[in-house]
């Protein structure tokens, strides 16, 4: 009978550096890319430069020039960058973001669908929505109370008429 080896544990930490490639999976304590491409990044920390991930689980996260679909980290440093969807107990984010979670949201320069966080602080910004206990800064909702009062009238208003409208057309008897 053969015995399983052990493999022994490596006390010094493990670096990650990519360039100009494209990964599928990449997890190790750092995580460098430059002008790289991955599908999943789990890392303690992770460092992005012109480079695309699509789900990203860091504890501290900084990117410059990049795009990430989806990010789950302590704090988040972006710059320039685009991302999708972001949870982060501290965000700093410049470019453009789909939807902000964070307990403290730090918004400039750029274009936000969605925020919402504890403390948001926002300069030079757009919103679509905006939720926070204490918001600080230059701010612009696309959408206030009112207009989303309205919208959401007018959509549930023509939503019944095609519903309506269909059943008249294709209905059962």
């Amino acid at each position: 009978m053969i015995e399983p080896t052990e493999r022994p544990e490596l006390d010094q930490s493990q670096v990650t550096n990519i360039s100009q490639a494209d990964v599928q999976s990449v997890q190790a304590d750092l995580v460098r890319m430059h002008q790289a491409s991955a599908d999943t990044i789990n890392a303690d920390e992770v460092e992005l430069q012109q480079s695309a991930a699509a789900n990203v689980k860091a504890n501290h996260v900084s990117a410059h020039q990049s795009a990430m679909a989806r990010v789950e980290a302590g704090e988040v440093l972006s710059q320039s960058s685009a991302l999708g969807f972001m949870q982060a107990e501290n965000a700093s984010v410049s470019g453009y973001t789909g939807a902000v979670l964070a307990g403290s949201a730090d918004i400039h320069h750029g274009m936000a669908g969605f925020v919402a966080g504890r403390e948001v602080h926002v300069r030079d910004a757009r919103t679509i929505i905006l939720l926070g206990q204490n918001v600080t800064g230059d701010v612009t909702t696309l959408m206030d109370s009112r207009s989303a009062l309205i919208a959401g009238l007018v959509g549930g208003l023509f939503a019944g008429l095609m519903l309506l409208l269909g059943r008249m057309l294709f209905g059962r008897e």
